[in-house]
């Protein structure tokens, strides 16, 4: 830079002792000597980003957007350096049983992965992970996850993270559930806050630790932020003793109000008043969380083709998050033919259907009655179809009603 300028002001000097005609001739040599050096300059950075998004796709199996997206920080390209480099990472992470697909998502959300040194950088990671007892499997998941663990001080950032989060749990095990689940920001100084603002209020320290354990990036919102969303959870009249409490402050941080809006209209959709909205929540929060497509599947199975009426299900709300077709369809199967036979009550509660365990469920439903159906097993286990001949069943409408 200095050896440039210092030519340039040699050429100005020199121009003011010469005739206007060689002046004018100089300013056009110097013009042109800048415009060259710039172009040059110019065409050696492109040159160096198409070889750096070309080794992005070649062989880290980057998209092409995927790979001009990442060498958009303006520094990645020029600190790449020799491939052999790079290489030894990609190398590394695959001896340490990470597919393709895992490294693709890991270079594209954090491509200054591939300037770490593998053994000063990597291989401290994988040791303390390792350490605390986890797999290989969970390893890559947990850099999938959160790439920026990769690029950051075991010592300074990981440890202190592992230590908090072990200071809840206790197990190493359920430490390791949360790297997994962990997002990209984990900040310590919010989540120490938040856990001292719940213990402050009375949450038990087993309800902490379910909250953490299921949703770890609830805890780390900014401080005033969490402590208003629990108060609203309080307001509402949620116990925090109790795990719906919890549970009440998780749904509140996943949905946002938009969200929370479409949610209601989903339940008036079946006649539920809003006092009647307000009850499920409070009996299962998270049965606010369930898709749409779910809830309208599993209210026409037991509305229309069962027979119970909507406020029967309000009543029961955690049914909502039982699976269609391995639990509620298989049971329900079981009780229209028990029902179409006259040998159980027409006005049997949905609770009793749906609460009870499995062996609880047979020994009440199927086993009970064996000898007068005996193929209400096959039928549990949906081997047959109660539409086939000896059943009686027409699925024109429901049954309790």
């Amino acid at each position: 830079m200095f050896g440039f300028s210092g030519t340039r002001l040699a050429l100005n000097m020199s121009v003011s002792l010469l005739p206007l005609n060689a002046q004018l001739g100089m300013f056009r040599f110097q013009s042109l000597f800048v415009i060259i050096s710039l172009s040059s300059s110019i065409s050696s950075n492109l040159n160096k980003h198409s070889l750096v998004v070309s080794y992005l796709v070649n062989s880290c199996g980057l998209t092409l957007k995927s790979a001009q997206s990442a060498t958009n920080n303006k520094n990645i390209s020029f600190f790449f350096q020799s491939a052999e480099r790079l290489d030894s990472v990609l190398r590394f992470l695959k001896e340490h049983g990470f597919t393709n697909s895992q490294i693709s998502k890991i270079v594209g959300d954090r491509p200054q992965v591939l300037l770490a040194h593998p053994e000063k950088t990597l291989l401290p990671k994988f040791e303390f992970l390792r350490c605390i007892g986890a797999s290989r499997s969970d390893i890559s998941l947990i850099f999938c996850r959160n790439p920026y663990l990769l690029v950051r001080s075991t010592e300074r950032f990981l440890i202190p993270r592992y230590e908090i989060i072990k200071s809840v749990l206790v197990s190493n095990e359920k430490v390791v559930l949360v790297l997994k689940r962990m997002g990209r920001t984990f900040p310590v100084n919010r989540f120490s806050n938040n856990l001292s603002y719940l213990r402050g209020i009375g949450v038990p320290q087993s309800l902490i630790s379910h909250l953490v354990t299921q949703c770890p990036s609830v805890m780390c919102q900014e401080v005033g932020k969490f402590a208003e969303g629990v108060k609203k959870v309080t307001n509402l009249g949620f116990d925090p003793s109790k795990t719906a409490f919890v549970e009440a402050v998780r749904v509140f941080y996943t949905l946002s109000n938009k969200t929370w809006e479409h949610k209601m209209k989903m339940y008036r959709r079946w006649c539920f008043s809003e006092d009647e909205i307000w009850l499920i929540f409070r009996k299962h929060p998270i049965c606010m969380t369930i898709s749409e497509e779910k809830f309208m599947r599993t209210m026409d199975f037991l509305v229309c083709k069962m027979g119970w009426q909507p406020a029967d299900v309000a009543r029961v709300p955690v049914v909502y998050c039982f699976s269609l077709e391995r639990r509620i369809m298989p049971r329900c199967s079981v009780v229209r033919v028990l029902l179409l036979k006259g040998l159980i009550k027409a006005d049997i509660r949905l609770s009793s259907v749906l609460i009870p365990s499995e062996k609880r469920f047979l020994e009440m439903f199927v086993i009970k009655y064996q000898e007068q159906v005996p193929q209400l097993w096959d039928l549990f286990k949906r081997k047959v179809d109660l539409t086939e001949p000896g059943f009686g069943f027409d699925d024109k409408s429901g049954i309790l009603g």
